[in-house]
């Protein structure tokens, strides 16, 4: 008998790390991807096409280009003039004047699924920001995420954000409050303020070769026959029983790119690797690595340095530049080992990405983290290189939403009846 699909709604989308694992359980179906950055927008898109079976015009349709703090224009459409110059031109007419509203129907939609961009959650970036982050917008952006939840009343939501969510206190009242307050004032349950921390996963416990610590949140209606718990339960036993993935199982299959014995100019870039044999993987080319980076990288490998003091590093890191820095600016990920947190900064540089292999004295590609991120490998970034490290890094890993999505059927199919 054909098990019946469950419809989803994501928020946040980004470059669709949590849609595709969803879509990839074969189990649901996406109504609506929301996102506001057009490199992820075209992204997804071009993945709903490639993979899933969309026309141009119905990915088009599906992936909204809007900012979700317009939330009542979002829902019901009929965009202002000066939505309409921002946003228009790059979406389907239909949601332009219909909104999310227009577009879900009469459809009923079972889950909203999403995370709110968490750099004002981030404990490294509430420790960088002057103010702590208090006064940045993005401490609010769940407000959205209520209000579309209020609005189309699915069975049950999935929330995921860094664990920072459980310390972060804009405006001198924790997040996690407001979120439960808000959550609350619509009808729905989630673990109370003091049992968040009971909700932090890891994605390497998902076959995700990576220690990457998320908060998921799990809402459900007040009184629907259906508990937080019944979740947690499912999720909890959908962790993986097999062998902790690492980064030799992601990446070490992967054609060597070695450092060319002078540097050459293709266009306006430098470049300083040639992969030499093998077949080319799309995206799998590296930054230009000048010779003090060679050197840099040859040293801190050949010394095992992951392995030195703070201090050590600190005093390497002066050694190298010249300059002082209160904070680790170094590092290589190791074969034998899950990556450490893949982070939106690779598109600054990637110098706490150093690839293991000494042989090749270069940071990781963009095809390498995204493998890191557990994305299959015919997923197509569309964007600059910078732009591809940022949406890989700000991702839900595929796996890791595939085993939530998993155990959020289970629990719909098994006590949930329509």
């Amino acid at each position: 008998m054909t098990k019946k699909k469950y419809t989803f709604i994501d928020l946040f989308a980004g470059c669709g790390g949590l849609s595709e694992g969803f879509l990839e359980t074969e189990k649901f179906v996406g109504l609506a991807h929301v996102e506001w950055e057009t490199p992820m927008v075209n992204t997804l898109r071009q993945r709903l096409i490639d993979k899933w079976n969309h026309t141009e015009e119905d990915a088009q349709k599906r992936v909204i280009k809007f900012d979700v703090q317009k939330t009542d224009e979002l829902i019901h459409g009929n965009w202002s003039e000066e939505t309409q110059k921002l946003y228009a031109k790059e979406n389907h007419g239909d949601v332009v004047e219909h909104g999310l509203a227009g577009l879900i129907g009469k459809t009923k939609v079972d889950l909203i699924i999403g995370g709110p961009p968490c750099q004002a959650y981030s404990i490294a970036g509430r420790a960088q920001s002057p103010t702590g982050m208090k006064d940045d917008y993005r401490n609010y952006l769940f407000e959205s995420f209520v209000k579309i939840v209020d609005y189309f009343k699915p069975i049950a939501f999935v929330f995921e954000n860094v664990p920072g969510l459980l310390s972060a206190c804009p405006g001198d009242k924790p997040v996690r409050e407001r979120i439960y307050e808000a959550f609350s004032a619509i009808g729905y349950e989630i673990r109370k303020p003091d049992e968040l921390k009971k909700s932090i996963y890891c994605a390497e416990d998902f076959d995700v070769p990576q220690k990457r610590n998320r908060i998921i949140i799990i809402g459900v209606k007040k009184d629907g026959g259906i508990t937080t718990e019944d979740f947690y339960g499912s999720l909890t036993a959908h962790k993986s029983k097999n062998k902790v993935k690492t980064v030799r199982d992601a990446i070490g299959n992967l054609p060597k790119i070695l450092p060319m014995k002078e540097v050459i100019k293709v266009g306006r870039c430098n470049v300083s690797h040639k992969q030499e044999t093998g077949e080319a993987v799309d995206l799998h080319i590296p930054r230009y690595h000048g010779e003090r980076d060679q050197r840099l990288f040859k040293e801190w490998l050949s010394k095992d340095m992951n392995n030195f003091s703070q201090q050590e590093k600190k005093d390497f890191y002066t050694k190298i530049t010249g300059h002082t820095s209160n904070h680790i600016k170094y590092r290589n990920i190791e074969w034998d080992k899950p990556s450490p947190t893949v982070v939106a900064h690779l598109h600054k540089d990637g110098y706490m990405f150093i690839h293991p292999d000494i042989e090749q004295l270069r940071s990781i590609t963009i095809r390498e983290a995204a493998l890191l991120q557990s994305f299959p490998i015919d997923y197509k970034f569309v964007g600059s290189n910078a732009y591809c490290f940022k949406m890989i890094g700000n991702a839900v890993p595929v796996l890791f939403a595939k085993g939530i999505a998993e155990a959020m059927f289970d629990v719909l199919n098994s006590k949930y009846k329509k």
